[in-house]
């Protein structure tokens, strides 16, 4: 759950306003609307489990790698498992953030089931982390949870934010999922932070190829990988056609591009007022799929109160080179032996599509 849609070289407006005039309407159709039809799917299936998970997979995750896989049981049941193909083992050795992913997904679902009358009878990992990450029973007795009418606005926004502070009750709303970050000082230092441990990210040879690995060129091949990291949409096709952005080189971190990428994203991670930080007291997996409960209710509460929010959890991830930035990040928020599970930016952002996702029928064994 990262900030990268923006890791590509804009080169001037002038450029790429010529780019886009001399290939016409061309760039008018270039909005993926094929990867976004499960936004517009959501709750159009007949069978509870499949409405359930139809929303299910509108989940914020890692990389947007959509790992969840759901096994139809019964009448009642599903197992649901974490597609390891998927994994991020550069950015993510420890899948982490994936099983947080997870448990942001199992609370969406939890969500939406309540939206038909069924609560979930949830064990999870009942056999252990090479199982299943949960068997869910649909039992009755659900109430719905206001959170859930924020579900099909809610999108990472990776732009720049308002210069305005997040107002004071907007915090103490909030505060109930999460620890905010407001200070000037305290921002300051996390600005800091997050932006040096983005850079290594993008600057270590491994990560840097895992994330280029995972980009989507352009509305082609969002549309036929709608998972990864997504570069389209008129602006950046204009690019693509005119030369200027490719998959060489965002590989390559001595070209144009790739610089010019970087200040993009310093100017969007500076724009921030405040952060958000979830921490655990210990780190297991459990634990984790809980952070990812907290994160999905955080959110779709930052999203009723108007405010956008984005991950920027680079100085949480496990590798070598992001060592001292771990050791630091934690010295500044968690406590003796607390884990930081989530970090993310908050603030009022600009309007924003939702990211591409893989229609629900691809992310069940049995359909």
């Amino acid at each position: 759950m990262h900030s990268r849609r923006k890791m590509i070289g804009l080169i001037g407006g002038g450029v790429v306003l010529a780019a886009g005039v001399s290939i016409g309407g061309f760039l008018t159709t270039r909005r993926p609307n094929r990867a976004l039809v499960p936004w517009e799917q959501a709750g159009s299936y007949n069978e509870p489990r499949k409405r359930a998970l139809s929303y299910a997979v509108l989940a914020p995750n890692s990389h947007n790698r959509q790992p969840w896989i759901a096994e139809l049981k019964g009448e009642d049941r599903l197992l649901l498992y974490r597609d390891k193909s998927l994994n991020l083992p550069e950015t993510d050795p420890f899948d982490r953030q994936l099983t947080v992913s997870m448990g942001c997904f199992l609370e969406l679902l939890r969500m939406a089931a309540a939206q038909d009358g069924f609560a979930l009878k949830m064990d999870l990992f009942p056999e252990g982390e090479e199982g299943p990450v949960a068997d869910v029973t649909f039992v009755d007795g659900g109430k719905k949870d206001p959170l859930f009418a924020h579900v099909l606005h809610r999108h990472t926004n990776r732009e720049a934010y308002e210069d305005r502070p997040v107002p004071v009750d907007a915090v103490e709303t909030l505060s109930e999922f999460a620890k905010i970050e407001m200070g000037e000082a305290e921002v300051e230092a996390l600005r800091q932070v997050t932006w040096e441990a983005m850079e290594i990210e993008m600057t270590t040879e491994a990560t840097l190829m895992e994330n280029v690995n995972l980009m989507r060129f352009g509305k082609v091949e969002i549309e036929a990988n709608p998972d990864g990291i997504s570069l389209g949409g008129p602006l950046l096709e204009s690019l693509m056609v005119a030369g200027m952005l490719s998959r060489e080189g965002q590989a390559d971190r001595t070209s144009d591009s790739f610089k010019q990428g970087q200040e993009i994203l310093h100017t969007a991670m500076m724009a921030t007022p405040a952060y958000a930080v979830i921490t655990t007291v210990g780190n297991t997996r459990v634990e984790q799929i809980k952070a990812g409960y907290s994160w999905m209710r955080l959110q779709l509460t930052a999203t009723g109160l108007g405010l956008s929010m984005q991950p920027v959890s680079q100085a949480l991830q496990e590798y070598p080179e992001m060592k001292a930035h771990y050791e630091h990040v934690h010295k500044m928020l968690a406590g003796p032996g607390e884990t930081l599970q989530m970090l993310g930016r908050l603030g009022y952002g600009p309007a924003i599509d939702p990211s591409p996702r893989w229609p629900l029928e691809t992310r069940i064994r049995n359909v």
